[in-house]
């Protein structure tokens, strides 16, 4: 059993889908966390996640699965976990197909590693679970897009995991190998802890222009470019009315959101200083920040 708190995601989500003006090619990219131990950190998504290293660069190391960087840690001695601030609920791996996320499940059922969810949510099926320093995960695959695409709104929910029908993906679950996460694993989406959801959903569709894809009451928004179902989360279940967590703690550094190249990208920034928000260029993109303080990096590939 976890010692931190359940991530189910969403619970049933209303509302109509209203489609953004980001470039539908919009995605995703690296996540970057503050962790209080890296080699621990590295040990446990080496050996339980399945990710492998990169580069290692003093207190900074790189992860993916062999093409550009999925996660970022950086080492913080003895920071703190994060709860009950703005900030990551999680970050969610994509993996290409049911297969892959059943041999997951399979390899965590043998290793008997501590999982916080399972979840069925009509336009995915995902497993949860939080590393040493408290940040939560997803590992999760999309059925196909055609099953739910111009329905998230009406149709994405929180179900039980089938999980004797995910492992039925496999011949003999007790004797499948893992040999880490599949090479078209991607970073699928980030749901981020807010500290409400009318400034949330005004920062990043009105301003950033992606669209709306299902909400929960004032409770959780899911927003997205190009019609996924979500690209970025948020909910305030444990972070209503809250701050950024203090100095010292290991808490998201930034989340990534790739534009589909330099142009669309600094179209948007200027757009985002137009509207009075600062924006400070770094080596690998824009960092702004959230009404909730979170940091969001723009980027481009």
């Amino acid at each position: 059993m976890s010692a931190f708190p359940p991530d189910p995601e969403e619970a049933t989500a209303l509302g109509a889908p209203a489609h953004g003006e980001i470039p539908a090619a919009t995605r995703v990219g690296a996540v970057h966390l503050t962790v209080s131990g890296l080699a621990r950190s590295l040990d446990y998504y080496e050996r339980v996640i399945g990710l492998r290293v990169h580069e290692r660069r003093g207190e900074c190391a790189t992860l993916g699965v062999g093409g550009e960087d999925l996660l970022v840690l950086v080492e913080q001695l003895g920071a703190r976990p994060a709860r009950g601030y703005c900030g990551l609920y999680h970050f969610a791996l994509l993996l290409p197909s049911r297969g892959d996320l059943a041999r997951w499940l399979a390899h965590a059922a043998r290793d008997r590693v501590p999982l916080v969810g399972m979840s069925d949510h009509f336009v995915s099926e995902a497993i949860y679970l939080s590393d040493p320093d408290g940040h939560g995960i997803e590992i999760y695959w999309d059925r196909p897009r055609e099953v739910w695409e111009g329905r998230v709104a009406e149709r994405m929910t929180t179900l039980p995991l089938d999980t004797s029908s995910l492992l039925g993906e496999l011949l003999d679950p007790a004797s499948e190998t893992f040999e880490g996460l599949p090479a078209e694993t991607t970073m699928g989406h980030v749901h981020l802890c807010v500290a409400d959801i009318p400034h949330t959903i005004a920062f990043y569709r009105d301003l950033l222009g992606f669209g709306l894809m299902a909400s929960l009451g004032g409770q959780a928004a899911f927003l997205s470019a190009g019609g996924y179902h979500h690209h970025l989360g948020a909910n305030t279940w444990e972070s209503a009315r809250a701050g950024q967590p203090p100095a010292g703690s290991a808490a998201l550094r930034r989340a990534t959101v790739v534009l589909p190249g330099e142009l669309e990208r600094d179209r948007l920034v200027a757009h985002v200083t137009d509207a009075g928000h600062e924006a400070v260029a770094l080596d690998d993109g824009v960092l702004v920040h959230d009404p909730c303080g979170n940091p969001i990096l723009l980027a481009a590939p």
